[in-house]
């Protein structure tokens, strides 16, 4: 992975993530982002493919969060990391309920090819939340926390479409979220040039997904 260079360097770092996962993330991709019944939204065949690949995904522990806890000795994020984890493990346990609602991953051809995409896709999550560079976990673990809101939004229609009753998120607020983050890099640019690149590299995971996700459903549109 090869770090961009924000043109924001030198605002706020809790500015700058926060900018970069509406401009890079979920909120931001066409396929997640349309509100009214769209190709993803009234679909419950293509609501369960993001189910299941979100799932693959982020489905297993130890995850982003869980990675970062460990590599983050710094005590200003300590209790945020434990409280992320401990939601995120909540989150988890609602992807794996989805996953038996919706039913069996719908048959698309080059599933192979997508699966390998997205296992790869975890490996790289894998290798940002467990760098060694102080700052990088950080950055991914607050950029999944900030983003997974507008994820939640696709989980949260899946469920109802299947009878299930959306949950309460239990991850930190966008406040608490932010606050962390400059707690933790806002004096230190070379902690905030980190952290600002583990939150880049985990949003183009999500796009990148999303952009499975959609070249998916058009697969399975043509028939």
């Amino acid at each position: 992975m090869t770090e961009a260079a924000p043109a924001w360097r030198n605002e706020n770092v809790s500015d700058v993530v926060a900018a970069v996962t509406i401009a890079e993330g979920t909120e931001s991709h066409s396929y997640p982002a349309e509100h009214t019944p769209s190709l993803l939204t009234g679909s419950l065949t293509n609501l369960a493919d993001a189910v299941h690949y979100m799932c693959l995904l982020h489905g297993r522990h130890p995850g982003v969060i869980d990675h970062a806890a460990v590599r983050t000795a710094d005590n200003a994020a300590r209790s945020w990391l434990i409280r992320a984890a401990d939601g995120f493990a909540a989150e988890r346990a609602y992807l794996t309920q989805l996953v038996v609602a919706v039913g069996p991953l719908p048959s698309t051809a080059g599933q192979d090819s997508s699966e390998t995409a997205v296992t790869q896709q975890r490996h790289a999550l894998d290798m940002l939340a467990q760098s060694d560079r102080r700052g990088c976990a950080l950055g991914a673990a607050v950029a999944l926390v900030l983003d997974w809101s507008a994820v939640r939004r696709i989980l949260d229609i899946a469920a109802l479409r299947v009878g299930i009753e959306p949950r309460r998120s239990l991850l930190p607020d966008v406040s608490s979220t932010r606050a962390v983050l400059e707690a933790l890099a806002g004096d230190d640019p070379a902690v905030a040039r980190a952290a600002q690149f583990g939150a880049i590299q985990m949003l183009r995971q999500h796009r990148g997904l999303w952009d499975l996700l959609q070249a998916r459903a058009f697969v399975r549109a043509r028939g």
